[in-house]
């Protein structure tokens, strides 16, 4: 795996990192049958191609000694990568154009990948994409961009551009990315459609992606026309300044082709504004350890901005970080490391507490299926003791009917037998009569003993729904009912035998009396 050892440019440290990135693409480009494999005579080519432009001796020795075992078929880049690193890139020690290693790359795979005569964009502004993709990439192979990096680029480039009016949103984007991620192909057609860049011509779209370009892959922080006063003749002449990390770099014009010296940020100890005078203003010293530069900037914001520029670089370079877009970049990729463990973290926790619903769902139906057998028992139950006492209910009054109908054949028996005629068949009949109404009274005595037994078959009852009253509260007020219903029924039967009590002793008087005006008439005759 590489390692992020630093390769010096003619400007900046360039990481191995974005090195190996754009020789991955021209890799993957020779990798015709897309197996992961390219045979030993195209890397021969492309290490060759390497070498060349990155100024190290090319030694075909070592490649045949390094691939001495695979010579029968197509190699992979994990053998290539160890060769890439120890044969190339540790060996970088000069100074090498990093635009013409990227164009070197990037002729390997662009003609592979998309057609050149159908390009949305021109072919200088889809490698300037190319390399911006290089650089916004995630650390994993395949190389891909993310949602999160296309809407930087597509900010940058609507600033750059001016576009803000034209307008786009991040809705917009996430509707028409059908993934998470893009190829850099993806992302040219994406640039090339028109669809964020509404309202922009073409030519201003290539300006803005020159200017985003030249930002995140040159370096370039800050650049514009200012006036610069020399330090030999002490005239003043309009210079073309270009701020990187590292150095503040000012040229003819801005073609950049005569460049006309450089000031290290590291020989820097303070930037000031200084007073307008001889006849120049917006005025600011940079002060080297050796010598001090004046320079006159086109007005007070222009100023201010190069001064805040050279200050924040004079400030990142004293706490040893990296340039602000690559310290931007680390920033959003450990902010989206973080974002995903915590939604990693967020789906374990709703993992868990659904689990924990679930099972509390079940226990919520389990319960409710007791309850449901329960109250299925209880009703059953009240079913049952509503038979029973309509059972005894009837058998009561079926009894209460029969000593009715005892009663009235009596009186009508006893009304018979009213003649002095009868006299004595009446006494037998009355005598009779006695003895049934001891019968009858036996059977009331039994019918107590009855209503005795049911007494204490109603108080059992009672008792068992007493004891079931926590759980069918409801069948308490029925029984209450009940036996408010069984007293009343108690009172009456009472009354009922009181009166038959009555009717006895009145009986056994009228038997007496009988008695008696049977002994007169029998003393009378």
């Amino acid at each position: 795996e590489a390692t992020e050892e630093p390769v010096r440019s003619p400007d900046d440290m360039w990481l191995r990192e974005e090195l190996l990135r754009s020789i991955w693409h021209a890799f993957t480009a020779l990798d015709l049958d897309q197996r992961g494999k390219v045979s030993k005579s195209q890397l021969k080519v492309l290490s060759h191609n390497l070498c060349t432009v990155m100024k190290i001796p090319h030694d075909p020795v070592a490649l045949e000694e390094h691939f001495a075992d695979n010579n029968e078929g197509p190699l992979s880049s994990q053998g290539y990568m160890p060769y890439l690193n120890r044969f190339i890139l540790d060996k970088v020690k000069e100074e090498f154009d990093i635009l013409e290693f990227n164009k070197m790359c990037w002729t390997l795979c662009c003609k592979k990948n998309i057609s050149v005569k159908h390009l949305p964009i021109s072919e200088d502004d889809a490698f300037k994409v190319w390399c911006i993709f290089n650089f916004l990439a995630e650390d994993n192979y395949p190389l891909v961009i993310v949602v999160q990096e296309i809407e930087y680029l597509l900010r940058k480039l609507m600033e750059a551009s001016g576009g803000e009016g034209c307008g786009w949103s991040e809705e917009k984007l996430r509707l028409s990315l059908k993934t998470s991620s893009l190829t850099v192909w993806e992302l040219i057609d994406l640039l090339g459609t028109g669809y964020f860049s509404r309202g922009l011509s073409n030519r201003t779209l290539a300006m803005g992606i020159n200017e985003v370009f030249q930002e995140l892959i040159l370096d370039v922080l800050k650049q514009g026309y200012m006036m610069k006063k020399g330090h030999k003749r002490k005239n003043w002449t309009e210079r073309w300044f270009v701020l990187r990390p590292n150095s503040l770099s000012y040229y003819v014009s801005e073609d950049l082709l005569e460049k006309r010296g450089d000031i290290a940020l590291d020989q820097i100890y303070s930037v000031e504004s200084v007073a307008d005078k001889e006849g120049r203003k917006c005025l600011f010293i940079i002060k080297c350890s050796d010598k001090s530069f004046e320079i006159s900037a086109s007005d007070k914001k222009k100023k201010q901005e190069w001064i805040q520029a050279i200050q924040t670089c004079l400030q990142h370079l004293s706490l040893g970080l990296l340039s602000p877009h690559r310290e931007a970049r680390l920033r959003r990729k450990e902010l989206r490391q973080k974002q995903q463990v915590e939604v990693k973290d967020l789906e374990e926790k709703m993992k868990r507490l659904q689990a924990a619903n679930e099972h509390k769902q079940q226990q919520l139906e389990d319960m409710r299926k007791k309850m449901e057998e329960a109250a299925g028992r209880a009703t059953m139950e009240e079913q049952r003791r509503r038979r029973t006492q309509a059972d005894l209910q009837n058998r009561y009054q079926q009894d209460l009917e029969r000593e009715k109908m005892v009663r009235q054949q009596m009186e009508e028996q006893m009304a018979q037998k009213s003649s002095e005629l009868q006299y004595l068949q009446r006494v037998r009949e009355l005598e009779d009569m006695y003895h049934q109404l001891e019968e009858a009274l036996e059977d009331e005595r039994q019918a107590k003993a009855d209503e005795e037994a049911m007494r204490r078959l109603q108080a059992r009852l009672l008792n068992e729904e007493a004891g079931k009253r926590a759980e069918l509260e409801q069948l308490h007020l029925h029984q209450q009912r009940a036996l408010s219903q069984t007293k009343a029924e108690k009172q009456e039967l009472a009354a009922e035998q009181l009166a038959k009590e009555r009717q006895l002793e009145a009986a056994m008087l009228q038997l007496q009396t009988l008695e008696r005006e049977r002994q007169e008439a029998l003393e009378k005759y």
